[in-house]
This record gives structure tokens, sequence and C-alpha cells, in this order.
């Protein structure tokens, strides 16, 4: 089995509410990787090695990575192929980041991945030529975290307010009741829908069911015996397997990908919000 090395860093605190970590992932074995993402956030992605890569996403779809990509908040488990060895580098938007770096509808880019140098500019492949050299995780996000300040467009106070409104709700409860967040930000059902749609890519209640189901995969990778949340077995596998692909029982074993990234968030428990240290 290849080797896989995946790196994380935390940002520094005036990135901290648009980025969740950046990483440095290495396979250097020259072979196909070729492993199962779970559903998450959007990420923004150099890859730094000139093999082909790719996706397949829930709904059957495939579509080539350009080198520089932003792959879209996903709302399900997607395979991740690249022809190695593989070296890369990214890092995970927030809602907040996605409203603050991109100013567009995050459902519109759902499930989909979107070449970087179109949305961000140069600065990407310019990035790149710094990331090469490869000095270590820490090296790398130093690097990038300048271009990152300069593609902000200001924080929103009332983005940042509902985006923490959305996170303690889907945190605070295993099976979270809709009316509790419409209570919670006293906006309308349409217009909290409309908002989870811009920021998060996705209406609330896929919203709850993913994040549950991430919750539990977690929780069952880490030896748990029960999770919260689910009508009945059968729900809780079919369920688990939507969103990261692996049942129940392939939660307890697996791939390396998979099991290093559960591993690491673990680690961030008290450093970063329950939404990522959590799932």
């Amino acid at each position: 089995m290849a080797e896989v090395e995946l790196d994380y860093v935390l940002p520094p605190a005036d990135l901290q509410p648009y980025v969740t970590t950046f990483y440095r992932f290495r396979v250097p074995a020259p072979i196909k990787f070729d492993e199962l993402e779970r559903a998450q956030i959007a990420q923004v992605r150099w890859q730094l090695t000139s093999g082909r890569a790719w996706y397949h996403f829930a709904d059957g779809r495939e579509q080539e990575a350009p080198p520089y990509h932003l792959l879209g908040p996903t709302t399900g488990a997607t395979r991740m192929c690249v022809e190695g060895p593989v070296f890369g580098f990214g890092m995970g938007l927030t809602p907040v980041g996605w409203a603050a770096l991109l100013r567009s509808d995050a459902s519109a880019l759902a499930d989909t991945v979107t070449d970087a140098v179109t949305l961000f500019g140069d600065g990407m492949a310019e990035a790149a030529i710094q990331l090469r050299a490869d000095g270590g995780a820490a090296a790398m996000t130093a690097a990038v975290e300048p271009f990152v300040r300069r593609l902000l467009h200001g924080g929103d106070p009332g983005t940042l307010a509902f985006v923490r409104a959305v996170d303690d709700w889907l945190a605070g409860d295993a099976s979270p009741v809709l009316e509790a967040l419409v209570e919670a930000t006293r906006l309308s059902r349409r217009q909290v829908e409309r908002r989870c749609n811009a920021l998060y890519g996705a209406p609330p209640k896929l919203l709850a069911r993913k994040y549950r189901a991430l919750r539990a995969a977690v929780q069952l990778a880490s030896g748990s015996e029960e999770v919260e949340g689910f009508y009945d077995q059968s729900h809780m596998i079919r369920e688990v397997k939507e969103f990261t692909g692996l049942t129940p029982r392939g939660m307890r074993t697996p791939g390396d990908l998979a099991r290093i990234t559960i591993e690491h968030r673990r680690a961030l428990v008290g450093l970063v919000p329950r939404m990522v240290s959590e799932t």
C-alpha cells in the first residue's frame, strides 16, 4: 500500500473565519492514487505534480481537475483519482470564506470542479512556484497566506453571525430541527434555506443529514458502538454510506486517506470549531 503523507496547519487568527485548515498532501509512489473523500466543505487545491487528476461525484459524474482548482462543497462521498506520484497543497474554505473570496452562490458550484485561475487570477500559479519548493507544511502555508489575504473582500458581520448560528445548530443536536434554526436566526424559513444554499451549498435539512452522518462516521472509526440521531441500524448504514462512501463496518477499517484525515482532525479538538474536529 502506498505511503500517504497528510499534514495540517492551522490558519493564523486573522484567517480563521475564512479557512478551516491548510494541508500538505503527498503520495511518493508512482502509482494511481484512488480513494474516497467524505462529503465536505469547499476546497482550494494546488496539484504540484503533472499527473492527471479527476473526481467521481456522488451523482455519477466524472470531471477532470485543472492543476489549480476549486472543489465546491460536496453533498455526498466523492472519489479522488490522481496519477502518481502525488504532491499537493490545499485549504478548506469556511462558509464565511466562501462569501469573502467568491461572492457567489455555493449551491451553483456544489459537487463540481472549477479552474481556480479563472476565479482567483494568476496568483494561484505564482503561489505554486513557492509551494513546489516544499519547505514543509508550515512554510507552504506561510507562502500562501499573503495570497489569501489579497483575495479577501472583507467580512460581513451578518454573514459571520448567520454561519455561527448554523454551525451551533448543526453541532448542538444529533438531529437538529429546522424550526430551531429559524428561531435562532430570526429569519423566515425561506430566507434560512436561501442563505444556507448560498454559503454552504446545500439546504439546512441536507446539511443536518450530512453532518450527522459525518459525526457518526468519526465515532464509528474511533471504536464507538453506538451513535445517536438515526431511526434504526439500516437508516444509519444508508446515511453513513451516502456521505462517506463506506458502511459503518467499513469505517472501522477505512482507507489511508480517510483514516489519516480522521486522526488529524481528532487531534485538533479544542483548537478548531467542533464542526471541524468532530466530523
